[in-house]
């Protein structure tokens, strides 16, 4: 299974989610394979020993047709990472919107994947639409939309999910998406309107698991770790163990 975590919306835990989700992947006995599609590059940086080189980073795959099971690095406690680099913001204008860039992605996946095809892939990508999230979306099977607690981003949720409308007659096929409430507050009455609103627009897209406002979540990167190996008895922990298991009974991971 393949999920791309993308908002249109920075800040609401795109890259939080793909590095907590992956941890838990890993301790349930099913290290995955990360993607930092971000030429920010957030997930590489926790990392902390990702390749700084471009030749050695997604770029390379776009650039200089490398295959991607050669781009790929160990992840202590995790599981693998394709590493990001700031080239990457190059990719729109140096092959423009064409199908063959926009099925690249999906392509090198599936030859990545023809011996491991039972790994899971999750895809952090840019907040914004261009040829990388296209990438991310023309690849995955299944989007994860994080979604802060605040009306800012139930707009961006809304925003997103037209643009996901649009693309599935190019797709020819429904794009399964799953709303996940990020940053969420039980004290403050927002929360619980805004998990409202998203359950009357989204239904049963919304999962019912929440990730709560939490310090070992919004530390953790900054130490380099998971919020497993920094705090596993914390909150965020608790709440990205039980984000696995409902994906899983739901049959998406």
């Amino acid at each position: 299974m393949r999920i791309a975590i993308f908002n249109q919306k920075g800040g609401v835990g795109k890259t939080t989610t793909a590095l907590n989700l992956g941890a838990a992947l890993k301790r349930a006995g099913r290290p995955p394979l990360l993607l930092d599609l971000d030429p920010q590059g957030h997930l590489s940086s926790i990392h902390g020993n990702a390749p700084s080189e471009a030749n050695k980073s997604l770029f390379a795959f776009y650039q200089d047709l490398s295959p991607l099971s050669a781009l790929e690095v160990a992840w202590d406690d995790i599981g693998h990472l394709l590493p990001a680099h700031q080239q990457l913001i190059k990719v729109d204008s140096i092959f423009g919107k064409g199908p063959a860039i926009l099925n690249k992605l999906r392509l090198g996946l599936e030859a990545q994947q023809a011996e491991q095809a039972s790994r899971p892939v999750l895809i952090d990508c840019c907040p914004y639409i261009g040829v990388l999230a296209l990438n991310a979306i023309f690849a995955c099977d299944r989007i994860i939309i994080p979604v802060s607690t605040d009306y800012l981003s139930l707009q961006a949720a809304d925003h997103i999910t037209r643009t996901l409308q649009v693309l599935e007659p190019v797709l020819k096929r429904k794009i399964e998406r799953r709303y996940l409430l990020t940053r969420f507050d039980r004290r403050r009455r927002m929360s619980d309107d805004v998990r409202n609103k998203l359950r009357e627009r989204y239904g049963n897209d919304v999962l019912d698991t929440v990730i709560s406002e939490n310090v070992a979540v919004a530390e953790s990167p900054s130490l380099n770790r998971d919020v497993f190996q920094h705090n596993p008895g914390s909150p965020g922990a608790h709440d990205h163990k039980n984000l696995l298991n409902e994906l899983s009974e739901r049959g998406d991971l």
